[in-house]
């Protein structure tokens, strides 16, 4: 006696070798023996041998047409062996019985089982959409097979342009072009950014990483739509008429680049001796409130995105040219006036809300040739507000001194992108300038602004009105609600309040500071939600744009690299086999580096640039002398630049 039995999901054949009443001793074809439970049996036949029977079976059932076998069946549940007669015309032989089991078993959407060896139809609407789904399946694998057959071939499908950013940054793994594009990479070895690439659909190596964060941060675009745009009149947007206007001549210090010009500074004898000082800091918070539709942009942005060659503004550029502290302008302030006596000690300080006039904005590329350590030590040359920069800086190192906190002596770079022209690795020519942090101009503008966030953060503290500070304990810089003190400046509370015009939490502190100037409930409290959740996201988010500001000066540091073809450049060994350029921001990993102290000199040959990964080959060439002036072993952290620390003031 042969049996026909279903086990673990599949139809087998087999000779009986022993029935215990409820189970079988099966051996098959293969010489294989197994237990098989009667329930389990779905067969008993003499005729032919197991395995020619699952073989003719199969053969049959192939030729069996299911959509006819649906339309001979029966409207209720019915066994195997019942619709093999039907089909058949006649008591069906093991074989025949078999192949319409196999087809029954092998058609899920015609028929659904109902238990051992039972089926019944599905329902004419299930089976027909069930049909629909399977032709919508077999139509995408065919355009899955024809999207990556045309991106192996370097052709980019007309499925894709809509859909670039997704496929690159965030695919859906559930989309048939999705599922093309993986194959095709796949394919052919190359990673989604060089296969669109070879296809042409990257417009350059920049794009493709300023996309990666825009699709992240802003995938609504950075525009901020013409319903934000500037009122025609300003008395539309603030209400100024009743400020005051302040009697002095105030002046900007900034790069030639910066359009949001956040402070300024005034210098006023005093009759009795000594000078009035004022730190004029643009106030948009006068005429933003927290809650309008420009609060709430500021609110999402929370930062100005900076970046080589572009910035993302906080503002709408209308908004910031109206509250920018430019030359020729009455602007809206809020000023603290230090009174300084004759010997530099400040003997009184006072916070207004006024309009300043502003009557220079100086730049750093040239004041400095004129106002550096230099001229400094001897006597300076003539030049607009030569006496009043003097005076500050003077004051400033007073100020340095009392804090007992020092500027480090770290680099700055600028970067400055000429998008008029185009070199071989793309739009854009790029030049990198180098200047030390620390100039009497930045150790100017850094202790006034120190003086100007800690003075205030105190007022805010002391009475009693929240804010947002800055603080630094054991090394460790932090946001907090808590006046606490930030260790590295020296200073016992330090809160964000000079930029308001391209940090969000600089805004909402002004926010806090106008309500204190007026006397009047300030928008936020101490453990209110809106204030508690705009200091997560601003840490979280001005990490963010600081990470990619970083990534994007990487990427132009070798894109530098190749433009002035620097094959072999000097750099200055880190740590193990890490090495930063000499006069770049640029940190790279060189396997070949013997062991050397850190700091000391070496040159190294650029073997490889990738642009598509911001990344670059480098091996050790050989270890060059120190200059006379610096000793490699114990050169300080400030030869390496700025990375990994934050400035003492913005």
């Amino acid at each position: 006696m042969n049996v026909l039995f279903e086990e673990d999901g599949a139809f087998k054949a087999g000779v009986v070798l022993t029935d215990n009443h409820t189970s079988l001793q099966v051996e098959l074809p293969s010489g294989k023996r197994s237990k098989v439970k009667l329930a389990a049996v779905l067969l008993r036949f003499e005729q032919p041998t197991p395995a020619e029977l699952l073989e003719r079976a199969a053969s049959e059932a192939e030729s069996i047409d299911t959509d006819f076998l649906w339309e001979a069946g029966p409207e209720a549940e019915f066994g195997f062996e019942e619709l093999a007669r039907d089909y058949f015309g006649h008591q069906p032989q093991p074989v025949e019985a078999a192949a319409v089991l196999l087809r029954l078993h092998a058609a899920p959407i015609y028929f659904h089982r109902k238990g051992k060896g039972r089926f019944r139809k599905a329902p004419p609407e299930i089976l027909q959409a069930a049909l629909a789904g399977l032709e919508k399946k077999r139509l995408q694998a065919q355009a899955v097979e024809r999207m990556a057959a045309e991106l192996q071939a370097g052709q980019l499908p007309p499925e894709f342009p809509p859909l670039l950013a997704q496929l690159l940054y965030k695919p859906d793994r559930n989309r048939p072009e999705t599922k093309a594009f993986e194959a095709a990479c796949a394919e052919t070895g190359l990673s989604a950014a060089r296969l669109l690439e070879k296809c042409g659909a990257l417009a350059s190596s920049h794009d493709y990483h300023l996309g990666r964060f825009l699709f992240e941060y802003f995938p609504h675009g950075t525009g901020f739509g013409e319903a934000l745009s500037l009122p025609g009149e300003p008395s539309q947007l603030d209400a100024l008429a009743e400020l005051p206007t302040a009697e002095v001549s105030a002046f900007s210090i900034d790069d030639a680049h910066t359009t949001e010009i956040d402070d300024a500074f005034s210098v006023t004898p005093l009759v009795t001796g000594g000078w009035r000082i004022g730190i004029h800091i643009a106030a948009p918070g006068l005429g933003i409130r927290h809650d309008d539709a420009l609060g709430m942009i500021a609110r999402a942005r929370l930062s100005t995105v900076y970046m080589p060659g572009r910035k993302i503004t906080m503002l709408p550029e209308a908004v910031v040219e109206h509250y920018t502290l430019a030359a020729g302008k009455v602007c809206p302030a809020i000023s603290l006036y230090l009174e300084v006596a004759a010997d530099l000690r400040v003997t009184g300080r006072e916070t207004r809300l006024e309009r300043v006039p502003v009557t220079a904005n100086l730049r750093h590329h040239e004041i400095e040739p004129l106002f550096n350590e230099t001229t400094l030590a001897g006597e300076l040359p003539e030049f607009a507000f030569r006496n009043e920069l003097k005076l500050l800086w003077e004051l400033a190192t007073v100020l340095e001194a009392g804090r007992g906190s020092a500027n480090q002596n770290q680099a700055d770079y600028n970067f400055v992108v000429d998008w008029q022209a185009v070199t071989p690795q793309g739009p854009g020519r790029i030049e990198i300038g180098e200047r030390r942090r620390g100039s009497p101009l930045d150790k100017l503008v850094a202790e006034l602004m120190i003086v100007a966030n800690a003075t205030w953060g105190r007022a805010l503290a002391d009475a009693g009105i929240a804010a947002l500070y800055r603080a630094q304990t054991a090394g460790k810089v932090r946001m907090t609600t808590v006046a606490a003190a930030h260790e590295g400046l020296g200073v016992d509370c330090y809160a964000w309040s000079s930029s308001p015009l391209r940090r969000y939490v600089d805004l909402l502190n002004q926010w806090q500071l106008i309500a204190w100037l007026r006397n009047e409930a300030p928008p936020f409290t101490a453990k209110s939600e809106a204030l508690l959740a705009a200091l997560r996201d601003f840490e979280l988010s001005y990490a963010a744009y600081a990470e990619f500001q970083r990534g994007m000066e990487r990427y132009w540091c070798l894109r530098w690299l190749l433009q002035e073809d620097i094959k072999q450049p000097e750099a200055r060994v880190l740590r193990d086999n890490l090495v930063r350029l000499e006069h770049l921001p640029l940190v790279l990993r060189v396997p070949s580096l013997p062991a050397l102290e850190r700091g000391v000199r070496v040159r190294i040959e650029i073997e490889k640039i990738d642009l598509l990964d911001a990344e670059a080959r480098a091996r050790y060439v050989e270890t060059l002398a120190p200059p006379p002036e610096i000793d490699p072993v114990n050169i300080s952290d400030a030869a390496f630049g700025s990375v990994g620390s934050e400035p003492l003031a913005e």
